[in-house]
């Protein structure tokens, strides 16, 4: 368990990375503290009181589910203190009135990713990026289109921020939907189906599904520079659209080959299949 301080607004969360669960934990009290604007830990121990009997009648699991680990108390002494994960903050937000929900979601969310992108997403840097592939077994053909949707997706995430969107919320729900649109699935159904949690969904792609889910991006980001949503709305319909045209290749496909496109096939089966086909051409080899 790695214990660190993590600053939001220059106020201190004290908070512990589990590696066995890949989740970060995070102490109820400095996030009370942050909502409620109380610097006065007593103050904020008692709101803590109140609240988890507010929530436990209300039947809520938020407070059983409650965990404790030793981090280091204001005293600078460790002392046994309650954490929760993100799932269980998002919750006691909803129950704390503050003018700070918003930021803090945010910085919350940025926290998370910024984790689980240095352990799951070479996504870091073009150069990182070919090295963490070959690293991590991936083929040459494979790399190439990766770092190619890797392009495709940045032109349309600066699509969406010259247009006006937020990255957070906004980004995933578009996402989602263009997910949905061309895929028949959503991000969390697609990952569930190829057998993945916190593993990047685009890593464990075939590269049939790389290519349909590049042109449903860059189709996204063709339609909105021709037609400039100015609504959220506008642009749930747009990513729809994107979505819609890599459907439409996506059904053709499959009609001429009699192949499923979307695949239940993760990163590890690709490696498995490709290792077998480099054993067999190389028995062939020395046969030969």
């Amino acid at each position: 368990m790695e214990n660190k301080i993590q600053l939001f607004e220059k106020q201190q969360v004290r908070t512990a990375w589990d590696e066995d669960s890949e989740k970060w934990w995070f102490s109820v009290l400095d996030i009370i503290a942050i909502l409620t604007n109380q610097p006065d830990y007593k103050k904020v121990r008692n709101y803590w009181k109140w609240l988890k009997n507010k929530l436990k009648a209300e039947g809520s699991e938020v407070v059983s589910n409650t965990n404790q680990l030793k981090l280091v108390a204001p005293d600078g002494k460790k002392r046994l203190t309650d954490v929760i994960d993100v799932e269980q903050i998002f919750r006691i937000i909803q129950s704390i009135p503050s003018p700070k929900a918003e930021p803090f979601k945010l910085w919350l969310a940025e926290v998370a990713k910024q984790r689980l992108d240095q352990l799951q997403d070479p996504e870091l840097s073009i150069e990182q990026a070919m090295t963490d592939y070959k690293r991590l077994g991936y083929s040459d053909n494979w790399i190439n289109q990766r770092l190619k949707s890797i392009e495709i997706r940045k032109d349309l995430t600066d699509e969406w921020k010259r247009l006006g969107l937020q990255e957070g919320i906004e980004f995933a729900v578009l996402t989602d939907i263009i997910y949905q649109t061309w895929a028949d699935k959503t991000a969390k159904e697609y990952k569930k189906f190829k057998g993945l949690k916190k593993e990047n969904l685009r890593d464990n792609m075939t590269n049939k599904e790389l290519v349909l889910n590049m042109l449903a991006e860059l189709s996204t980001k063709e339609i909105s520079e021709t037609t400039n949503p100015e609504s959220f709305p506008e642009h749930i319909q747009v990513a729809q659209q994107g979505g819609e045209i890599a459907k439409n290749a996506r059904m053709e496909l499959e009609t001429k080959t009699g192949k499923k496109v979307v695949s239940p096939l993760n990163a590890k089966n690709i490696h498995a299949i490709e290792s077998k086909a480099e054993d067999m051409k190389n028995e062939e080899t020395k046969e030969s």
